[in-house]
């Protein structure tokens, strides 16, 4: 069977499921701000025995084992099964984009496995995070 682009791009809109939008939105915006809640009490906790700079740190460190911990019990998939890109925005969806692979790789190794695939989802964003801060500190200096 032979096709046009536009004639495939109109078989495929009629067979793809619809998105339910408004609900999707509404279960990333409710759980992610769980997740954000969840750090805002943890933060809280620290704040009573830290100084404010070191609860900070805590509470992200916190997040991130949090979110790798979950990753490794398979309880952050199904989290984001359900909540979509809301487990996606909070520090524990970046330890999530860098535990998952590793545990998918690990069979392959130690060397070649694990610790080469741990950053293929997170690295491309370390680096334009980078970027984009050098960039911008370079812009500040100029304008200051």
């Amino acid at each position: 069977m032979k096709m046009t682009k536009n004639e495939y791009s109109r078989y495929v809109e009629r067979k793809a499921p619809k998105s339910p939008l408004a609900l999707n939105m509404l279960k990333a915006f409710v759980s992610g701000g769980l997740i954000c809640c969840i750090g805002e009490a943890i933060l809280n906790g620290f704040s009573t025995i830290l100084p404010k700079d070191g609860a900070g740190a805590a509470t992200s460190v916190t997040l991130v084992f949090l979110g790798a911990l979950l990753t490794g019990l398979k309880v952050y998939d199904n989290m984001a099964k359900f909540a979509g890109a809301g487990t996606l925005v909070p520090i524990t969806g970046f330890a999530n984009s860098v535990a998952a692979p590793a545990l998918e790789f690990k069979s392959e190794g130690f060397v070649m496995g694990m610790s080469a695939k741990m950053f293929i989802i997170a690295g491309p964003v370390i680096v334009f995070g980078i970027i984009a801060s050098v960039v911008y500190g370079v812009i500040y200096c100029l304008v200051k």
